[in-house]
């Protein structure tokens, strides 16, 4: 039997740009995808903190260091420059993969830099 899993997420990056006119997708600054193990062109699902929205698209390389987060075409009516967003890749894994099997989980700072990262979320607790 496959499932899906979540493989890689950059945690409450801040949009910069949220262009209309540009081809679309969502262009994330490269060294956070390398940090996330998102290919360009890869399939992400948003999650806009700010406003509720939650949408799919793709990825596109932006400039290694610039902490571009852009919005671009009919995303971009679903998130602003300034709001908080969630950005999620999954991927279909075996019962035997499970094992091994860990996420990439990229956190961030107000300015889209690295602060740290983790493969397991901490345990919610009451």
């Amino acid at each position: 039997m496959k499932r899906y899993f979540l493989k890689s997420k950059l945690h409450r990056v801040t949009v910069t740009h949220s262009e209309l006119e540009y081809e679309g997708s969502v262009a994330i600054d490269g060294r956070l995808l390398d940090a996330a193990d998102i290919r360009e062109y890869e399939q992400l699902e948003v999650y806009n903190i700010t406003n509720g929205e939650r949408f799919g698209t793709y990825a596109i390389r932006a400039e290694d260091g610039s902490g571009i987060i852009s919005v671009n075409g009919a995303a971009a009516h679903k998130a602003n420059p300034k709001d908080v967003i969630i950005i999620c890749t999954y991927t279909e894994l075996e019962e035997k993969e499970l094992a091994t099997f860990k996420p990439r989980l990229v956190y961030v700072d107000s300015d889209n830099h690295i602060t740290h990262t983790r493969n397991t979320i901490p345990v919610q607790v009451a």
